[in-house]
């Protein structure tokens, strides 16, 4: 079993920066691709990023590329989405996810095995 808990989220101004943390429990954390995905008011569910177990890959979604970056450190059970150049359409709820899908998979598949409660991100002057 994983737990997740998300932290960070915030009100930005726009251009601003912000950075996501994700802390897993469990033992094997290593074993687990991790990534990020958010959900704004009325939309669907759209994927971020992904990072690999041993952090090798990353992935992201078109509309962050570029802009968003993941890491992860194994040694914290840690997780991490760094956001920069922010704008009001990443105001979201974003949730971190955990599952040993291969991370190059993610884009395509919503059914991850564990999932934070989310944390929310405003991007407003």
């Amino acid at each position: 079993q994983v737990q997740l808990v998300e932290s960070g989220g915030g009100l930005v101004q726009p251009g601003g920066s912000l950075r996501l943390s994700c802390a897993a429990s469990g033992r094997t954390f290593s074993a687990y691709s991790m990534g990020w995905f958010r959900q704004a008011p009325g939309k669907e569910r759209e994927f971020v990023a992904v990072i690999s177990g041993v952090g090798g890959s990353t992935y992201y979604g078109d509309s962050v590329k570029g802009r968003f970056a993941i890491s992860r450190d194994n040694a914290k059970n840690t997780v991490y989405l760094r956001m920069n150049s922010l704008k009001p359409e990443d105001t979201a709820v974003y949730y971190c996810a955990a599952d040993k899908l291969r991370a190059s998979s993610w884009s395509d598949y919503y059914g991850m095995d564990y999932w934070g409660k989310g944390t929310l991100v405003t991007v407003s002057s």
